[in-house]
């Protein structure tokens, strides 16, 4: 965990720049990152900031983005279930993508971790308000982030998202999230702003859902 938790350093210190130059303020960036913990939502919230929040847009945005935790707290209800209701809920307010795919892992395996996926995620929560912090206390010296590539941090995580593991990315996983880009870009260009999370979302879940009948009927 240690190695990915200097990466979520590196993100949050890429939110913080970026929050503290859309009029954010320290103790409002702090906030956000230490009870949404959810980076890629935090960073399309800041695309809606500004003196008039459209909350519906907000809302909307954030759903479409964070509904993938439906199916992953759903997956890991089987060897959950039997905890006390407290210890259950604990574990699922601290999961992420990481260490929610090392717990799953390691239940694929036999094993039942629940110290993988509590603790791991209380140590990406340190991590991320960590590099939030030094995002806000260096922000307002950063008048250049794209010189630091601050500004691809965000996209090189969500690619390593795709292509990270041991196992190559099939043509099963990599059609949805083509399909998902291809629509966000043309969402991005032709429809209202901030339009392109949700029908990228939509997009990519409507290819996911539509691929595995299409191989099915294929192999009939």
């Amino acid at each position: 965990m240690a190695p990915l938790s200097l990466f979520v350093v590196a993100f949050g210190l890429a939110f913080g720049v970026a929050a503290i130059q859309h009029g954010l303020s320290s103790w409002e960036t702090l906030l956000m990152s230490s009870l949404v913990f959810a980076g890629t939502a935090q960073f399309a919230a800041l695309e809606l900031w500004g003196p008039t929040i459209p909350l519906t847009a907000l809302i909307a945005t954030t759903f479409a983005i964070n509904a993938r935790h439906l199916l992953m707290g759903a997956s890991l209800y089987p060897w959950l279930r039997h905890l006390p209701s407290g210890q259950r809920y604990a574990c699922l307010g601290m999961m992420s993508d990481s260490n929610w795919a090392m717990a799953a892992a390691d239940h694929q395996r036999g094993e039942t971790n629940v110290g993988v996926l509590f603790g791991g995620g209380i140590a990406l929560w340190l991590s991320w308000v960590l590099g939030t912090l030094l995002g806000v206390a260096f922000g307002s010296g950063i008048s250049q982030p794209e010189r630091f590539g601050l500004d691809v941090i965000m996209g090189c995580f969500l690619l390593s998202m795709l292509v990270g593991g041991k196992n190559k990315p099939s043509l099963t996983m990599l059609l949805p999230w083509g399909v998902a880009g291809v629509a966000a870009l043309l969402a991005l260009y032709y429809l209202p702003p901030n339009a392109h999370v949700i029908v990228g979302a939509l997009a990519g879940g409507l290819a996911g859902m539509l691929l595995p009948q299409a191989n099915q009927q294929k192999g009939q």
